[in-house]
């Protein structure tokens, strides 16, 4: 069996919906023993997201991110919980959670109570807007991240309407942040034997996605917007639609026009340079909507990449599922078959030569793994004794 760059270490996963729960499938991928805690009888909240599945099972959404981790579930309002809850955590190197503020704290589970008996414990944390300050306690969610952190308003057309980013950008930002931070703190421990708290935030990962555009307005007060540049845009074809980017050539507005067959407007003073191809954006927005508009997008993409212009067609998400890229990337893993039909997940975009990800452990049912778990534990705690 191919050794994974995480095996041996065991994880103690209080996590739910997206950001916590894609940050510990990764960690699980990658060969970490993850095991998920969850509220008895209800389990993780994105069990229940589709409302088509009345038993929580085999739902898409919670699917997409447990492969590869065992629940555990368990009533926590009871102490004999509890305890077993609190001797797991004493044999993990990582515990996840990604509660408000003070809720592991009630249940006994905070850091500081937590270190004293694992000092090597590795303590990782996911909120909407940080541990402190005045947002400390408001709900997190992805869509008030995109809004508190300016990426709501950013858009490469001024006259389109304020809109909500369809996949949730912050939540999943946040898991992988969430997945450095315990890596690099493992990493630390490996030379310090230390543990230490790791902290994430939707909001700051949001504004860290933004540090090309943030550092601009800091240091110059200028907005820097890519999707707006003058010959970058999305524009109808007669049967669908292409994405072009006219940048990282000496006079990409002449490779265009001679894509595009017609008159070279780059000659044009209005047209000279960037700024003057800026400031007329709209008029050549308007030259390439109505030219693109004439023919098929395969038509334009070949006559595009002719002259070395970047550019793709505007696709659904089923199509790039089926495209033969996709495949050989391993972006489709296979977890089996269930009642309800076959398992098909979203893989890892990362690739590794020496361990590649595989489902070894099918989305857990709720509790699942109860007996194999509490009967470790017990073992353990009897040899202790």
């Amino acid at each position: 069996m191919t050794s994974l760059p995480l095996d041996g270490i065991r994880v103690v996963d209080f996590t739910q919906v997206m950001l916590g729960p894609c940050c510990t499938q990764m960690l699980a991928d990658y060969g970490a023993e993850v095991i998920k805690v969850e509220k008895a009888k209800i389990g993780d909240l994105s069990r229940w997201s589709l409302g088509s599945d009345p038993d929580g099972l085999n739902n898409p959404v919670f699917s997409s991110l447990n492969r590869n981790k065992k629940s555990l579930a368990l009533d926590l309002k009871q102490d004999e919980a509890r305890a077993a809850v609190r001797a797991l955590i004493d044999t993990a190197d990582v515990v996840v959670n990604n509660f408000r503020p003070d809720v592991m704290e009630r249940m006994g589970f905070g850091y500081e109570d937590l270190k004293k008996t694992n000092p090597r414990l590795i303590y990782a944390v996911g909120t909407g807007f940080g541990l402190e300050g005045p947002y400390r306690h408001k709900g997190g969610q992805d869509i008030l991240a995109q809004a508190l952190s300016g990426v709501m308003r950013r858009k490469s057309d001024a006259s389109h309407p304020l809109s909500i980013y369809a996949t949730p950008l912050a939540d999943y930002s946040a898991g992988m942040h969430l997945v450095q931070g315990i890596l690099l703190a493992l990493l630390h421990r490996e030379k310090t034997g230390q543990g230490q708290q790791v902290a994430v935030s939707l909001y700051s990962s949001m504004l860290a996605m933004q540090m090309q555009e943030g550092t601009t307005h800091m240091m110059r007060e200028k907005d820097l917007n890519w999707g707006a540049f003058p010959l970058t845009g999305v524009f109808e074809t007669t049967d669908g639609a292409i994405v072009m980017v006219g940048a990282f050539k000496p006079n990409p507005l002449r490779d265009i026009c001679i894509a595009l067959e017609i008159e070279d407007l780059s000659l044009q003073p209005q047209f000279a340079d960037f700024d003057a191809q800026m400031q007329r954006r709209p008029e050549l927005q308007q030259v390439f909507r109505e030219r693109f508009a004439q023919n098929n997008s395969a038509h334009w993409l070949a006559r595009l990449e002719q002259v070395d212009i970047l550019c793709a067609p505007v696709r659904s998400l089923p199509e790039a599922l089926d495209d033969e890229q996709t495949t050989i990337n391993r972006m489709i893993l296979d977890a089996g078959k269930t009642q309800a039909g076959p398992v098909r997940l979203v893989g890892s975009p990362i690739d590794m030569s020496a361990a590649t990800v595989t489902v070894r452990i099918a989305p857990p049912a709720l509790g699942e793994h109860n007996d194999e778990i509490l009967s470790a534990l017990a073992v353990r705690q009897g040899d202790a004794a």
